[in-house]
């Protein structure tokens, strides 16, 4: 595990990708950089975000951190997991059985990163840029004290 490894900001990328998936049904993101300090997000996208969306990510997001959500495990077999979720990016090697994470009835997505107990756990949400190139929206952003 990388020294600067957060379960709050990666607990967070995981509200931001739900939130992506019903905003704007653009899938979660293909590529990720989890960090402490500031993290980011790609996106196959037809456009650049707009300011109204950005803010309109960060207050579902937050409105989602606020609700005190437990964040839990549950394991179920790999053929039941691919009729659920697209498994492109887990490892072969994950096995048979796969650990699915979710968040309240918010999210559910396969995982093997470490995360909050509680989404009350991770603080406030902001996205501090993005940028669109290639079909590809990225969103930065970083975790504020509640």
């Amino acid at each position: 595990m990388k020294k600067d490894y957060d379960p709050r900001m990666h607990s967070a990328e995981h509200i931001l990708n739900q939130t992506m998936v019903r905003m704007f049904d653009c899938g979660r993101a293909f590529s990720a950089h989890i960090e402490k300090k500031k993290s980011k997000c790609d996106y196959k996208f037809n456009r650049e975000i707009t300011e109204l969306e950005i803010d309109e990510i960060e207050k579902r997001v937050n409105e989602v951190i606020v609700k005190s959500l437990d964040v839990y495990e549950e394991f179920i077999p790999r053929l039941e997991a691919e009729k659920m979720f697209n498994l492109e990016r887990l490892p072969d090697e994950a096995g048979d059985t796969l650990r699915i994470i979710k968040i309240g009835d918010y999210d559910s997505c396969p995982c093997s990163g470490i995360h909050v107990n509680s989404t009350s756990e991770i603080g406030r949400f902001k996205i501090i840029s993005t940028s669109f190139e290639n079909d590809v929206l990225r969103l930065r952003f970083k975790l504020l004290d509640k």
